[in-house]
């Protein structure tokens, strides 16, 4: 059947060509001035497209010590969050979905309260330094590992697989732990790459945390080394002029500023596919 062209999907086609254009435009300026030549950057040619290529900030930032520790640290504590997380969730979800646990009903007012109300960033800032975790990879991965909207949703999720599939476990002798393992996180990678992303975004980003808990200059993360950068102008290299000091830092910052934005925004491309698999065709037998 051939698609009709109407007022209304024009409409939506010219918006949504609006909405991507005002978003890739800062990440193809940001691109531009990082790759241009310092006289264009001076003079403000620079729009969407690199005047005079040249990679030399990339490479003075490649370079840097402070930003590979800080793209090392950031990664370690990206991908160890996440999997706690993603743990810690999944197994809280799946046991809130069991009407034999106890206090199951208000486990979960627990859970909605913390959604409107939390103990504030002064009584957490004393829970981890009384549990030793300051300057730790732990204080970056432990006081957010679960996030109450992500767990509801997880929980959410888990209650439309049907009922029939866990109880065939049952009758193979499988226990609450082994169905959950074996059938009902297989059968979630939907959710699973979801909310793994939406962490592991969070935790890349994450700004405040190691403001807080860390003050070892080796376990900053690329967020704090690039806000130390930006406000300080300095990278393992010095210009010789004050105007040339101005254009070589911005173009660094820019050069940063893409180093550490990109290795996030590749994960997309590879995990849409999961967003809106149907996960339970073909479960369900007889």
């Amino acid at each position: 059947m051939k698609q009709r062209i109407t007022v209304f999907s024009i409409f939506n086609l010219l918006l949504m060509l609006g909405v991507v254009l005002v978003t890739l435009y800062p990440f193809l300026y940001m691109l531009a001035v990082s790759l241009s030549d310092s006289t264009h950057v001076m003079k403000g040619t620079v729009t969407w497209y690199p005047k005079g290529f040249n990679l030399a900030m990339y490479e003075l930032v490649l370079k840097d010590p402070r930003i590979m520790k800080g793209f090392l640290n950031t990664f370690v504590y990206t991908a160890v969050g996440t999997l706690i997380s993603l743990t810690i969730t999944a197994f809280g979800a799946y046991a809130i979905t069991k009407k034999e646990m106890m206090f199951a009903k208000g486990f979960t007012l627990m859970v909605v309260i913390t959604l409107f109300f939390s103990g504030g960033m002064i009584p957490t800032f004393l829970v981890v330094k009384s549990y030793g975790l300051m300057d730790s990879i732990w204080a970056m991965v432990l006081p957010n590992a679960v996030n109450s909207w992500n767990l509801l949703v997880m929980t959410s999720f888990f209650r439309g697989i049907p009922k029939e599939i866990e109880e065939s476990g049952k009758m193979d002798g499988l226990n609450d732990i082994a169905i959950a393992v074996r059938i009902v996180f297989p059968m979630s990678k939907a959710v699973f790459t979801a909310i793994g992303l939406f962490t592991a975004v969070g935790l890349w980003n994450d700004f405040f945390t190691p403001l807080l808990y860390l003050r070892d200059v080796q376990l900053f993360p690329l967020s704090v080394v690039l806000r130390n950068i930006m406000l300080a102008g300095q990278m393992a290299t010095e210009a010789t002029s004050a105007q040339g000091d101005a254009i070589v830092t911005e173009s660094l910052k820019y050069a940063v500023l893409m180093v550490a934005t990109l290795p996030i925004l590749l994960l997309y491309p590879f995990l849409q596919k999961y967003f809106d698999k149907g996960v339970l065709v073909g479960s369900i037998k007889g």
